[in-house]
């Protein structure tokens, strides 16, 4: 596998890391069309967990099956596969070595009342099923929040000590934040700053909106005129807020939302100098032929030529 000059910049900011995480690392960069340019696009697929499978799969059946969404994922072209345990062993083996994996290791669901997650994977697992990274959420605000950081802590240690690369989803979450705060300006940069600092090596954040939630961040905001106008300001924000673009983040796509909605908020994306996109409900709970159409915008938007 060659690696261009942009990846290997890239793998350089990542001074720490043995030689196996960097290769796992830069088969996810140098993974589909955008490989080698520093962008990414990744199908996540941990929302039968998350909200159940009628919610999730009911618009499209043929998502109910696992070995769609990896076919799906390789045909579009795209970076990596995220998904939790039972997802990637239902088709591991057929798909070995064709698509860069994450293994997602920790879990909610709608039936619960809690803003936490449960450990549902290992590092071990991961290393099983041939994945190039484990995939970690945290609350930021949840009274669980503390536990989940520990939790994390650990797991990427042993991670990366197994050559695996680390992606943290950095969700805001809990009573002290009000619904409008979890996408704020200043929570989506405190979160994606507190995931880098935990030592991920790829974020996950939501695009941020202009609202500001914390009255001493907005004082701040507002004294150095930092500029939060339109989405590309804001994710060039978020980009300097995980240690001045020296790691990788890239940004949900969230509920569903009409196509002309997304390509310009991927286009904001793009010009703010994130590196990407992970696209979940967007992508499989449209038809096949549809969301391949919609992907191969998103890459053409990422590759300057929408």
């Amino acid at each position: 596998m060659k690696t261009t000059q942009k990846v290997r910049k890239i793998l350089s900011c990542y001074e720490s890391d043995n030689p196996g995480t960097k290769a796992n690392l830069a088969r996810i960069l140098m993974q589909g069309r955008l490989g080698g340019s520093g962008k990414l696009v990744i199908l996540p697929v941990d929302q039968g967990f998350e909200h159940g499978p009628a919610r999730s799969f009911a618009p499209n059946p043929a998502a109910y099956d696992p070995h769609y969404h990896f076919e799906l994922a390789i045909e579009a072209g795209l970076s990596a596969y995220a998904a939790p345990l039972g997802m990637i062993e239902a088709g591991a083996d057929t798909f070995a070595g064709q698509i860069p994996t994450i293994l997602k290791v920790n879990s909610s669901n709608s039936l619960a009342r809690l803003k936490d997650q449960a450990i549902t994977a290992s590092v071990n697992d991961a290393l099983r099923l041939g994945c190039s990274a484990i995939g970690f959420t945290i609350y930021p605000g949840s009274d669980y929040a503390f536990e989940m950081m520990e939790e994390i802590r650990e797991m990427a240690e042993e991670a990366k000590a197994a050559g695996l690369a680390v992606v943290i989803w950095s969700y805001p979450r809990g009573d002290a934040i009000s619904k409008d705060g979890e996408t704020a300006m200043d929570i989506c940069a405190y979160a994606a700053h507190m995931a880098a600092l935990l030592g991920a090596h790829i974020i996950k954040v939501k695009p941020p909106t202009a609202f500001l939630e914390q009255g001493e961040a907005k004082k701040v905001y507002e004294k150095e005129k930092i500029d939060i106008a339109t989405m590309a300001a804001r994710i060039r924000h978020v980009v300097q807020s995980c240690f001045n673009g020296k790691r990788i983040v890239v940004f949900s796509g969230g509920a569903a939302k009409g196509l002309d909605g997304l390509y310009d908020e991927v286009r904001g994306i793009r010009d703010g100098g994130g590196n990407g996109s992970i696209i979940g409900r967007n992508t499989f709970q449209r038809p096949r032929e549809e969301a391949l159409k919609m992907l191969d915008t998103l890459i053409r938007i990422y590759q300057g030529k929408e």
